[in-house]
């Protein structure tokens, strides 16, 4: 097993990718911390990947984008687990309206769970963390290619792919890797709800959705050992179909 007597925090936990993030690190030996904010919903999620006896998963109520939860979502897989082996930053949020209708606090709200809600878990991680650690980013194809409506996400991500070299390098010091994952179309209602693939706007091309057990894999590669070599990289995961627009 990839993972095996790893520990493991996973943000956003009770969507569609952190759900199915979990569940890969769960076979493949991971004790999980699964963080969200959502309380109902992440009970269910933990309920859900927990098996009769099994005690690898336990839930974190947190808000990513206020630091003293990060930290204490950091202290309870110390306190639960004993460590803390792999951080996965997939919260994340989205808004959709042109440029001229968004506001300060647009802005702010969605930089703060995108973006400073990685830069806490890199920051707790590396305060406790030891060698061998491993934290992978999820940014987006927006870092790279986007689309209208979506300026602070996009802006937001590609941050996330700024910071993830960043902490790549101040990482390598300690002993910690430090990786970024660019998923394309996914099918999670992210994707869905989108107005503009609603509208037509975007044109989605079913060959180009991936599922979201696609990304927990990829995930899973960069949280291993198997990825010993592997610091500050941007691992496109879209099917290619980043080199089609």
């Amino acid at each position: 097993m990839l993972l095996k007597d790893k520990v493991a925090i996973v943000t956003g936990g009770a969507g569609g990718i952190g759900m199915a993030i979990a569940r890969k690190f769960i076979t493949e030996g991971a004790r999980i911390v699964l963080a969200d904010l959502n309380e109902q919903k992440l009970a269910t999620a933990v309920q859900s990947l927990t098996l009769t006896n099994n005690q690898s998963v336990i839930a974190a109520t947190c808000n990513v984008s206020v630091e003293a939860e990060v930290q204490a979502a950091v202290q309870t897989a110390i306190d639960h687990f004993g460590q803390l082996d792999i951080v996965v930053n997939n919260a994340g949020l989205m808004i959709f309206k042109p440029i001229e209708e968004q506001t300060e606090e647009d802005w702010i709200r969605i930089l703060k769970v995108d973006l400073l809600g990685a830069f806490f878990f890199i920051k707790h991680s590396f305060l406790n963390m030891k060698p061998g650690g491993a934290i992978i980013n999820v940014a987006s194809i927006h870092a790279i290619e986007t689309e209208p409506l979506v300026a602070p996400y996009a802006a937001a991500k590609a941050a996330l792919v700024s910071l993830t070299r960043s902490a790549a390098l101040e990482g390598k010091i300690k002993g910690i890797r430090v990786n970024a994952i660019l998923p394309g179309a996914i099918d999670t209602p992210m994707l869905w709800d989108n107005p503009n693939v609603k509208a037509g706007i975007e044109k989605i091309d079913p060959n180009d959705v991936g599922k979201p057990e696609d990304i927990a894999s990829a995930i899973t590669f960069l949280a291993s050992a198997e990825a010993a070599f592997v610091q500050g990289a941007m691992l496109t995961v879209d099917g290619g179909r980043l080199d089609r627009l």
